[in-house]
């Protein structure tokens, strides 16, 4: 028997990478927008923070499981921005391109060997709402912010973000190849060792 989980997210990027994730491990990953849920009001200060509370959420108005998923990226000579914020780096309900065009701003006198930043995914798997001890993961990717936008691949960052070991932008992977090793399937590969299995 299939086990039911609502993703709390509406973004349809990291849907789709759950999906593809989770396919065969006996879920089946219901995205929380089925049940007309409000997204939860992200008021974390951290990754960890907003990951819980978005799980929490979702528990709440669905009574079944969730995952939940904190993630952005983290630019080193911006001091760790746009972090926690990257969804809404240009401003609440930003585009992709509005967002990866506020980055590139920010980084247009910043030459190549400072560019350095790196992928964060925080999942947070809670049993139901009052869940004490949330299973919680944390996968990285490290990488380099290119100076113009390369590949139609992945979403968010990911035309920005060069991946030294690949030698080319995150949107010119493979599907299976980034799930295999973005920082979302790092912290999904982990959780899938800790869940209890359907």
């Amino acid at each position: 028997m299939t086990k039911k989980i609502v993703l709390a997210s509406g973004n349809a990027g990291k849907l789709r990478e759950f999906q593809q994730l989770l396919a065969g491990c006996g879920f089946e990953v219901v995205p929380q927008s089925d049940f007309n849920l409000s997204n939860a009001e992200e008021t974390g200060t951290t990754f960890v923070e907003n990951a819980i509370i978005k799980a929490r959420h979702a528990c709440q108005q669905t009574g079944l499981p969730a995952i939940a998923d904190d993630s952005g990226i983290e630019v080193d000579a911006l001091n760790g921005r746009p972090g926690v914020y990257s969804a809404r780096y240009a401003g609440e309900g930003a585009t992709d391109e509005a967002n990866n065009q506020k980055l590139l701003q920010e980084l247009s006198n910043i030459p190549a060997s400072q560019r350095t930043a790196r992928y964060h995914a925080v999942l947070a798997y809670m049993r139901h709402a009052d869940d004490p001890t949330p299973i919680l993961c944390h996968g990285t990717w490290e990488g380099i912010i290119l100076t113009e936008a390369r590949g139609q691949g992945g979403f968010g960052y990911d035309p920005l973000f060069f991946v030294p070991t690949h030698n080319c932008a995150s949107a010119e992977l493979d599907k299976a190849e980034k799930n295999r090793i973005s920082h979302r399937g790092k912290a999904m590969q982990e959780l899938l060792q800790k869940i209890p299995h359907a």
